[in-house]
């Protein structure tokens, strides 16, 4: 097979999956200044990345959201993956928790800002219905919360998350009692997003951070924890070099080495 029809294959393979999540707008917009990057993003994003097995397509944009709303610098981008992740059938409920989930690693006002940039995407697809988007937990005793957050993280992270809590009694024991009553206990712990989903989203936005690589092993151990396999581990981090860049992928396939190594060593 020639290099050029090798190259058009590519190419048709990605318009055609980018045409399933959303429109051309994305790459027209190059047309005038950087033609051969509206090519490339198409040819490598979603004709390389997209088209790999190991993940739905459904998985990729909640992949997606995550990383660019825990980024907080690509809002246009983020607006499009929500309204991808909605034509890969995702609910809004799912979209609306994800961005919530960022909260514990980017922070409360990357979560604002990604909840006000999903309140766009949904008026512009008024098709995708409207689902609850939930209340969970009122009315609660903060020991409710505490027992609850301690039960889950045993769960997801299992020894890993108790030595980071164990870690700060000496120094900062507030801080740990609120990873276990906000982290685990209020956000973990809510409904419409499951604890697999949860991990995947948590993986993405730490790889795409590239600042948190011990947090990033406790949590791919979590998504392993919770039914997740490595292949989808290593999907998800691989899908980042095209949102955070390849070193921040190359770090996650980093840490992602050491994790196997680890669970392999123990059996």
């Amino acid at each position: 097979m020639s290099s050029a029809s090798t190259t058009d294959s590519r190419y048709e393979r990605g318009l055609a999956l980018l045409t399933q999540i959303g429109d051309t707008a994305v790459i027209d917009g190059l047309d005038d200044i950087a033609p051969d990057l509206g090519r490339l993003t198409v040819e490598f994003g979603y004709g390389d990345i997209y088209n790999r097995p190991g993940l739905t397509l459904r998985q990729r944009q909640l992949a997606n959201v995550a990383a660019l709303t825990a980024l907080g610098t690509a809002a246009p981008q983020l607006r499009f993956h929500i309204g991808g992740a909605l034509k890969a059938g995702a609910a809004r409920r799912e979209i609306v928790e994800t961005i919530m989930h960022i909260a514990v690693y980017a922070g409360i006002p990357a979560a604002l800002n990604g909840l006000t940039v999903a309140r766009q995407a949904f008026a512009a697809h008024p098709e995708a219905g409207d689902d609850d988007t939930g209340e969970d937990h009122p009315n609660e005793t903060s020991r409710d919360r505490y027992a609850r957050g301690l039960e889950a993280l045993r769960h997801i992270d299992g020894h890993a998350g108790e030595q980071v809590v164990a870690s700060l009694q000496d120094i900062a024991p507030d801080l740990g009692r609120y990873i276990i009553e906000f982290c685990f206990g209020d956000i973990y712990s809510r409904t419409g997003l499951d604890l697999k989903t949860r991990e995947l989203a948590t993986v993405a936005a730490c790889t795409a951070l590239g600042t948190v690589a011990p947090q990033l092993r406790v949590h791919i151990h979590g998504m392993l924890n919770t039914g997740g396999t490595r292949q989808e581990v290593i999907e998800t981090i691989t899908q980042m070099a095209v949102y955070a860049g390849f070193p921040a992928a190359l770090n996650g396939i980093t840490a992602a080495r050491e994790v196997f190594t680890e669970r392999d060593a123990t059996g």
